[in-house]
């Protein structure tokens, strides 16, 4: 190089640096804000029940939460200050919903996450309530019926502007009924997203909808996500996964003492890559940092409902890209006024629609009937299976001698108005699935197998899985220190114990009857007879303003 070309080279060496050039300064962490709700339940309007949360371990505070246009305006108030923010799901949006949400089939919930900005969300079990059919068409939009009720009521259906993630819902054909897994890009940084629902899904809904479905293992499905997220550039990759577990105290805003369930042994084989897990099925709420399968992962649930939102941050190194910290924390949603005034005036126009529905007065009722928040026995459930066995037990609707209904398939208290009366908008809440009665013939010796299902071992302890609630008419006792198929000590219809050799008609709603809940004695059952909807069953009863249940017709045994 001539020297005039060794001048010019530094002259624009110069130049770039200027003449007082300041050092370089290395840039900040990155901060990404994962904004997370579980388990909505379309719950649209606030809840009346109270949300009593966990400050501390003898802390506590009651307040009333929840309302999809509160949601709305919480969410946008926490993004504030935060460019490089997402808000996610991890499962049961829709399903199980009170009447302004499930008189529409869900369609208003699916418009009111769309106005809340959510992006994307794992499938959860109750999204197959009405089957795959109409589960898609809650993604893609469209009028097609594949349910007794009918779609597009109040307006033509888009479909969901959000993403549906169902890495382990796999088609005969190997395919998976949505997308496994999504990229977002925040800044320089890019994470890796994998929606999955519990395996159990299929015997957690009518078997019909999700005929030739598989819903395999949300660990080894999540794990094979990785390769290829990685692949794709994710930097981090984040779980939605619609199972989760409990805690003594129900709804926790920062940690997660206590925790026990599911989601533990699958934290235990999850990739370590996987380092943050948003979960939900137990309407728990909680948040913490775990060490489980050898590295620290943040798991967080917000409940049910819409009561909070699950605020997660998490902050990576602006040049390598890797994750640095991570914290999360449960946010009451508890705003004043009427919130966001779009998610609102929707709320009302379907509120609206339905308000002649819900306010027709079905009966009167002495007193209060709340549910098992264990899912055990309760009034409330009581009342419903005698309800199913009043309406199946004449001869011309099925000859039924007794009735169940499964605890869980409780999905509010039952509270009378001041004057008694009780509407057809708070019998929808209780029992909002729309499922048919059936009633099947079943031996003495299935009564007793299908009793003994209601059991599952969890290493060594033994748990209810899931309780069957009978008629007034039909008691049982069990003792879950017993061997398994031992525990049910005592049966008696009447006064009579059940006997082996003898057949019993037994009345219960489609999902348990076609083996829903694991109660596959129940689909052997024989001499099917359909004795019509299981709400107008509810309505029925409660139209001859029946007393309120006293439980005691499910009785735990302890041993010595």
């Amino acid at each position: 190089m001539t020297s005039k070309g060794i001048w010019l080279a530094a002259l624009t060496l110069s130049g770039c640096a200027g003449p007082m050039a300041a050092p370089s300064v290395r840039p900040g962490p990155v901060e990404v804000q994962i904004l997370a709700i579980n388990d909505f339940h379309g719950n649209l309007e606030r809840p009346e029940a109270p949300l009593r949360v966990a400050l501390s371990s003898d802390q506590f505070a009651t307040m009333q939460a929840g309302g999809a246009a509160v949601l709305a305006s919480e969410l946008s108030k926490l993004r504030t200050g935060h460019p490089q923010t997402i808000t996610v799901a991890a499962g049961d949006l829709i399903g199980a919903s009170p009447l302004t949400s499930a008189y529409f089939l869900d369609e208003p919930t699916i418009y009111a996450m769309n106005l809340i900005g959510l992006d994307l969300a794992s499938v959860g079990n109750h999204e197959f309530d009405k089957g795959a059919g109409e589960l898609l068409r809650m993604q893609s939009g469209g009028c097609a019926r594949f349910t007794t009720r009918v779609p597009c009521r109040l307006e033509p259906f888009a479909g969901a502007r959000f993403h549906y993630l169902a890495a382990n819902v796999v088609r005969p054909d190997g395919t998976t009924l949505f997308p496994s897994a999504a990229i977002r890009q925040f800044g320089p940084v890019r994470i890796g997203f994998i929606g999955v629902t519990l395996k159990e899904t299929a015997i957690l809904v009518a078997p019909g909808g999700v005929a030739g479905l598989r819903f395999t293992d949300e660990a080894a499905t999540a794990n094979a996500q990785v390769p290829q997220l990685r692949a794709a550039g994710a930097d981090t990759i984040i779980l939605l996964i619609h199972q989760g577990g409990r805690t003594p105290e129900t709804y926790k805003l920062q940690d997660c003492g206590g925790l026990s369930g599911d989601i533990l042994p699958i934290l235990d084989r999850l990739d370590p890559t996987i380092r943050t897990v948003v979960s939900g099925h137990t309407h728990n709420a909680y948040a913490c940092e775990i060490e489980r399968g050898g590295v620290k992962r943040l798991l967080t649930s917000a409940g049910k409902y819409g009561y909070l939102a699950s605020d997660i941050r998490l902050t990576f190194d602006p040049t390598t890209h890797a994750l640095l910290t991570q914290r999360g924390s449960n946010v009451p949603v508890i705003g004043d006024g009427t919130g966001d005034p779009k998610v609102a005036a929707l709320v009302k126009r379907y509120a609206d629609a339905a308000a002649p529905a819900a306010a027709r007065v079905v009966g009167r009722l002495p007193g209060p009937l709340p549910k098992s928040e264990t899912d055990g026995e309760s009034p409330a459930a009581d009342l419903i299976a005698d309800a199913f066995f009043s309406a199946t037990k004449g001869k011309d609707r099925g000859n039924a001698d007794l009735a169940f209904i499964n605890a869980s398939g409780v999905r509010t208290d039952l509270i009378p108005r001041p004057d008694g009366r009780v509407t057809y908008g708070q019998i929808f809440a209780l029992q909002p699935f729309g499922n048919n009665l059936v009633v099947k013939t079943v031996t003495g010796t299935q009564l007793k197998a299908l009793l003994e299902q209601q059991f599952k071992s969890e290493g060594s302890q033994t748990k209810v899985a899931s309780l069957l609630v009978p008629s007034s008419n039909f008691r049982f006792s069990y003792d879950l220190s017993k061997p398994s198929g031992s525990r049910v000590t005592e049966m008696l219809l009447g006064s009579k114990p059940v006997r082996s050799d003898e057949q019993y008609r037994v009345a219960t709603n489609n999902f348990l009857a076609s083996g829903g809940d694991g109660f596959s004695v129940l689909a052997q059952g024989t001499d099917e007879l359909d004795a019509g909807l299981d709400l107008d069953a509810l309505e029925g009863w409660i139209a001859t303003n029946p007393a309120v249940p006293s439980p005691g017709r499910t009785q735990r045994l302890l041993s010595d």
